[in-house]
């Protein structure tokens, strides 16, 4: 049997603890290692990660991958460290499932304005309220259509919603029961769009995105839905848009420091519902086997 070295290591976060045991149960011919256990740096062929340090790489001359332990590899791929090796991310389907859920649970909060009902039940006050439960009264936009995309569109499109995707170029074929428009569209696209959703990819063009000119092409009483990148966020002009009741409600999932400090004016906020970056994670037999398939097809 081919058996591959690798090391896992990651700022914060200690991915031996959570996946060890999964690689000895799931892929016995690989062995995983912290950094400290590495006795052979040149006989350690791969290195697995979610947010490696500067210098992560910079000691193992023969790498031939680096696998990301989740869906994203924006902070794998500006690590300065990184040699010119495939970089392979997990490509799960339960996680874009889980996705679609999360983003489902959102619309409908802002939707039917859920947090009313919570207000109302504190205060014992029987606040009844009707005609604004159809979905076909609001219009999603999703930025954004890869897996995540396409999950989260698929499943709100089958609940009733009108939905309308933004991306790079048009699906082909385009999916049955859901609107298309390329990035050059985007003005009308938000134009059109009561619940924005983002879930698109870490750029140089996407950073900062979600800012006060953006928000201004919205609806007034348009809602976000953040479930992309933390600095896909400008939060100063997300507050100033809430302030203004330009927006009436934000979702937030990932933010630009992580974990959230306890001094952000967002927690405070009534307009802002935040969630600790949870709205998926792949399960850890997926993602060992992720790592599987890619070491053997370097060997194929």
């Amino acid at each position: 049997m081919k058996r591959w070295t690798g090391v896992a290591t990651c700022e914060a976060i200690d991915l031996m603890r959570f996946f060890g045991p999964v690689f000895a149960d799931v892929a016995p011919e690989i062995t995983l290692l912290r950094p400290e256990e590495v006795e052979d740096t040149a006989e350690v062929e791969f290195v697995f990660s979610f947010v490696p340090a500067n210098d992560a790489f910079a000691p193992y001359p023969n790498l031939r991958a680096v696998f990301s332990a989740g869906a994203g590899m924006d902070a794998i791929a500006a690590c300065p460290s990184l040699p010119d090796v495939p970089v392979f991310r997990v490509e799960d389907p339960d996680q874009a499932q889980q996705m679609a859920g999360f983003a489902a649970f959102h619309v409908i909060w802002h939707q039917r304005r859920m947090g009313d009902f919570i207000n109302a039940q504190r205060a014992h006050k029987w606040a009844r309220r009707v005609g604004d439960q159809s979905p076909t009264l609001k219009r999603i936009g999703v930025m954004g259509y890869g897996p995540m995309g396409r999950a989260i569109s698929n499943g709100l499109a089958a609940l009733g919603y009108t939905v309308t995707t933004l991306s790079r170029s048009l699906p082909d074929p385009a999916t049955p029961g859901i609107s298309h428009m390329i990035n050059d569209n985007i003005d009308a696209f938000l134009a059109q769009t009561d619940i924005l959703i983002n879930v698109l990819p870490l750029t140089s063009e996407t950073t900062g995105l979600l800012s006060a000119p953006l928000f201004a092409k919205l609806p007034k009483g348009a809602a976000l839905i953040h479930l992309g990148r933390g600095a896909h966020l400008n939060e100063a002009d997300l507050i100033a848009a809430l302030d203004s009741k330009h927006l009436a409600g934000a979702s937030l999932d990932v933010f630009d420091t992580e974990p959230l400090p306890k001094d952000s004016p967002l927690w405070d906020h009534p307009g802002i519902f935040i969630t600790p970056h949870v709205a998926s994670t792949p399960q850890f037999r997926a993602v060992v086997e992720n790592v599987q398939k890619g070491m053997a097809a370097l060997d194929a």
